[in-house]
């Protein structure tokens, strides 16, 4: 395990957890937003959990609210909307920051690992994905316009 599995998150329902603690194969972790125009890939990211859930895949979501204000909720109002809206039953964490002094560690780890765009630390929009082996390596950053089933092909290449 690497120490990216072991940092500490606090799930939605407020239990401290970690993406180690998940034991997946695979994870895909999320920075999401209720009121994104990026919002519907809830449903592909579902889609990716439910095809992928057997065979080690964990989607993670992270509600963030540092761009443009679009996830102002409250955990419970998080957890309601995306389970009424699009029937998200993959794992989803409380808010957190993903950039700046007080940016999770998650993704500080994360950024580290995969810069964006020429190197850039920093995270451009809701809905940037990260693809984690089970080791914790991140083997590739998605920018928030990739749609989640463009990411099937690194899934099934990851997991087989």
């Amino acid at each position: 395990m690497s120490k990216l599995l072991d940092i500490p998150c606090t799930t939605i329902d407020n239990r401290e957890s970690s993406l180690a603690e998940l034991g997946g194969k695979a994870y895909l972790v999320v920075n999401t937003a209720s009121k994104c125009g990026f919002t519907p890939q809830y449903k592909g990211l579902e889609a990716l959990w439910q095809d992928y859930r057997d065979r080690g895949l964990q989607v993670t979501g992270f509600p963030c609210n540092q761009f443009g204000g679009q996830e102002p909720g409250s955990s419970d109002e998080i957890s309601q909307f995306c389970e009424l809206n699009y029937g998200v039953s993959f794992p989803l964490f409380k808010k957190v920051d993903v950039n700046g002094s007080n940016a999770h560690p998650l993704f500080v780890e994360l950024k580290k690992q995969a810069p964006g765009l020429l190197g850039s630390k920093g995270i451009k929009w809701n809905f940037t994905k990260f693809l984690v082996d089970g080791q914790g390596k991140v083997i590739k950053r998605y920018a928030p316009t990739t749609a989640p089933e463009e990411l099937r092909a690194d899934i099934e290449a990851l997991l087989s």
